[in-house]
């Protein structure tokens, strides 16, 4: 199999480099230092200069003013930006006008997408369900009420809603269809409540108390809820990749200075074989990330639905992002608490990440039954 990046990828990474290249990791007050939330808002000038280097329509249609790259442009733009802890909604708002531009309503896409890729419009989404390990379409009811749809129901741990213009928000019919509706944030009905994430990011638990919606703001395509849900996790797998590589790197650099016995403490085999070790941990995110993200972009067929895909790439970057930080603040010492050193933030936002792709235990049981339900020849 083939990874190697179109020139349009690659140009979209050298793009992303050089918006990322001035962003501080240490630009709000540290989470370990902060009761509440570290800041209220995004990185409104890092959005506007994503806009204004076409990165925020990388992934829309040219019709819509876009680059019409794929989930593979997303995945190599979202690991840039973890490299630098980049406090903005990119992975949400691309994934659902994504979703949008592929399974909604035409006329909705044609007034939003463009508004998206000059920066002045935000799309968040609730994936989490109620507790964030039942599936999210679960947790909110969509009921037909004359031409109209009525929500009822919450979802928790939304990222970035109250900075958001629309939230997607998945629910289900009582026919058990999932379907996804795009509530405007101060719509009637809606009710936010604030919510810090580990990282010290403010999310919001959103309520919906009969909540009725237009037709053309609900997707109901059937599968367009698990190809968003897919795309969402993948460009999460993609933000575990950038961050465990930025750490790695800040671990070489570390230990490559710092001196015990007249040596530098990278030269010592049991420092080597760690940072080894985390290395190939890194390598297999990477491969299995890219394999997911070419699954859903493509629509390939396999051995296996793209969902199996998208579980080993879950497994290697739940377990991954972890080894990594963990590694990283052992080689770091007592250097790596150090609130005024970066790591611990890194630490922070990789328990974030740990904590939204849930546990290696449980994508391993569903990849089971997935190669249970579907033996391989």
């Amino acid at each position: 199999m083939d990874f190697t990046f179109s020139e349009e990828q690659q140009a979209a990474v050298e793009a992303a480099k050089a918006v990322f290249s001035g962003v501080a990791p240490d630009g709000v007050p540290s989470p370990a230092l902060t009761a509440g939330a570290v800041a209220q808002e995004f990185d409104r000038a890092l959005w506007a200069r994503l806009a204004a280097a076409d990165l925020l329509s990388l992934v829309l249609a040219p019709r819509h003013g876009g680059a019409g790259l794929d989930p593979i442009a997303l995945c190599l733009v979202l690991r840039e930006s973890a490299k630098v802890l980049a406090r903005v909604p990119l992975l949400e708002t691309s994934a659902v006008a994504m979703a949008l531009e592929r399974y909604g309503d035409a006329d909705l896409a044609g007034e939003l997408l463009p508004r998206i890729g000059r920066g002045e419009r935000v799309l968040t989404v609730g994936a989490h369900g109620r507790s964030g390990h039942d599936p999210a379409e679960l947790a909110v009811t969509a009921r037909r009420d004359g031409n109209r749809w009525v929500l009822d129901g919450m979802q928790t741990s939304v990222p970035w809603a109250r900075c958001a213009d629309r939230i997607a928000i998945p629910a289900h019919t009582p026919g058990g269809h999932a379907v996804i509706a795009l509530v405007p944030r101060d719509h009637e009905g809606v009710t936010l409540a604030d919510q810090v994430s580990t990282s010290g990011e403010l999310l919001a638990e959103v309520r919906l108390d009969s909540v009725r919606v237009t037709d053309r703001e609900v997707i109901g395509t059937e599968g367009a809820w698990e190809w968003l849900r897919g795309l969402l996790t993948t460009g999460t797998c993609a933000l575990a990749l950038g961050l465990g590589e930025a750490v790695l790197a800040m671990t070489g650099a570390y230990t490559g200075k710092r001196e015990q016995f007249g040596h530098p403490i990278a030269t010592f085999q049991a420092v080597a074989v760690q940072a080894a070790d985390r290395y190939i941990d890194l390598r297999a995110m990477e491969v299995t990330l890219w394999q997911a993200a070419w699954r859903i972009g493509s629509g390939a067929s396999g051995a296996l639905p793209a969902a199996g895909d998208i579980a080993v790439a879950k497994i290697w970057a739940s377990e991954g992002v972890r080894r990594v930080v963990q590694t990283a603040q052992h080689l770091h010492g007592g250097f790596g608490a150090d609130t005024d050193y970066a790591l611990h933030r890194y630490h922070a936002w990789a328990k974030q990440l740990e904590l939204s792709l849930g546990p290696a235990a449980a994508h391993e049981e569903a990849l089971g039954d997935l190669l249970a339900a579907h033996p391989l020849a």
